[in-house]
């Protein structure tokens, strides 16, 4: 009895210890990001005052946020979620004070002038800098750094996104792939609930997409059918990104001439290319997410098919070439338009698929289907749960094992057929295809031979 009373003692102590500390982590993190979004918005309001349109200021935008980054801050560089999730696995949570004013500033910079990227990478790096920067203030250990720094990313994603239980599930399943990590599950959880309702109390609006599912989209099972459908697109839309975000990177990083010229020449590119596509693509692309999802026939008409498509080659060339920003945005619009261009395909429920594809390409490209279902619900409504669900998990295991984050730990396989070594980042796994991964491939392909030759039979 002793035992057991001490037991829940010290239990007691440990969830009050990290209740107060994640409670005082997701307050500060939600006046710095409150800040962080206000300014930003500031910015895009402020570029009416330009006599010319505001993209282009790009190469020259691209070419200041690479100096800044190089002269003060390298390891700003890229995305910031990227950066965290490395310093989490490596560096034990530790993150350079100077991350936090450069970051911000640098992301300001390539939003302002029309770069395509999104504004939770900075958030969230933004938030584990200042965890990391606190924890290193008062001392603690680096296990508990390593935690806060966790609750920091967990709230920069809720605060940013509005989202605070899928906010806060992202910054926990984003670190390992197949693993959850229960021991910040409840830090996370009310660092991310904090920062959330910090920037709402200071002002800051987020949006929601009330679109009445249950009351338009009939439960049968041509659109369960649909919907699995809708999941394998999904999933090769999340490996096109990959792909492209991964080779447009290496190609750019091997071209042989000065950074400040490459990034003048990438936002040139940009410039160039809006001449031909249009301006639709560039900065968040709220707008044309919003339409999509709202799903009004006269505004639908005007988004090409091939939406998805250029918003991808915008973002790889934008954060490629110096530009600084998150890439969670960027998903959103590239899944928001796939969705929308196969909903014209399968002829209805336009809203549906886009607002599925706005989930499932995150769950794919980012490995993080939890997630991405809670989002889909805390978005867009509790009916739409079941089809995200589906969704979302067919497009997680279709991407493959791959992702936009290469620092993620691997510790799960998406299929029995295939040899991974778990523990090791997408960077550094190689998939082994030996002779025994194949084998089982041909096995399964007598299987469903016999299966078809049977009901032909039948």
């Amino acid at each position: 009895m002793r035992k057991h009373i001490l037991e829940q003692s010290v239990i007691f102590f440990s969830v009050t210890k990290w209740v107060l500390l994640s409670s005082f982590i997701g307050v500060t993190i939600g006046f710095i990001i409150t800040f962080f979004l206000n300014t930003i918005h500031q910015a895009e309001v402020s570029r009416s005052f330009l006599p010319f349109d505001y993209y282009y200021l790009l190469p020259f935008a691209l070419m200041l946020s690479v100096y800044l980054v190089k002269k003060f801050a390298p390891n700003a560089k890229g995305h910031g979620t990227e950066k965290v999730i490395e310093a989490v696995h490596k560096k034990d949570g530790k993150i350079e004070v100077a991350v936090i004013p450069i970051k911000l500033l640098a992301t300001i910079i390539t939003l302002f002038a029309g770069g395509s990227a999104g504004k939770e990478g900075p958030g969230a790096q933004i938030g584990a800098g200042s965890a990391s920067f606190l924890s290193d203030l008062f001392k603690f250990s680096k296990k508990d750094r390593k935690k806060l720094v966790i609750c920091g990313i967990s709230a920069g994603f809720a605060s940013v996104f509005g989202t605070p239980i899928s906010g806060a599930i992202f910054g926990v399943e984003v670190l390992i792939v197949g693993i959850i990590m229960y021991d910040v599950l409840l830090p996370s959880f009310i660092s991310g609930f904090a920062a959330y309702t910090t920037a709402k109390m200071l002002g800051v609006n987020y949006t929601y997409f009330n679109l009445h599912f249950s009351q338009t989209i009939p439960l049968d099972l041509t659109l369960v059918f649909q919907v699995i459908i809708a999941g394998l697109f999904f999933g090769i839309v999340s490996d096109f990104l990959i792909t492209a975000f991964k080779k447009s990177d290496y190609y750019i990083k091997r071209i042989d001439i000065n950074i400040y010229t490459k990034a003048f020449l990438g936002g040139l590119i940009l410039v160039i290319l809006s001449f031909f596509v249009g301006d639709r693509y560039f900065g968040l692309g709220l707008n044309t997410i919003s339409d999509v999802l709202y799903s009004d026939p006269s505004i639908a008409e005007d988004i090409p098919w091939y939406a998805f498509i250029m918003k991808t080659i915008f973002t790889s060339i934008t954060l490629s070439a110096g530009g600084s920003g998150g890439v969670i945005t960027p998903i959103f619009y590239i899944g928001a338009t796939s969705g929308h261009f196969l909903g014209e395909i399968f002829g209805d429920n336009l809203a549906l698929f886009a607002a599925l594809g706005f989930t499932s390409v995150l769950a794919g490209a980012a490995n993080a289907p939890i997630a991405a279902t809670i989002m889909a619900v805390e978005l867009f409504g509790i009916e739409i749960a079941h089809y995200a669900a589906i969704s979302a998990v067919i497009s997680f295991l279709i991407t493959g094992h791959r992702s936009v984050f290469f620092s993620q730990i691997l510790k799960m396989k998406k299929s029995d057929m295939l040899s991974i070594e778990f523990g090791k980042d997408f960077e550094n796994n190689d998939i082994d295809l030996s002779s025994k991964s194949k084998e089982k491939i041909v096995k399964m392909r007598r299987r469903l031979k016999n299966i078809i030759r049977h009901t032909k039979e039948d």
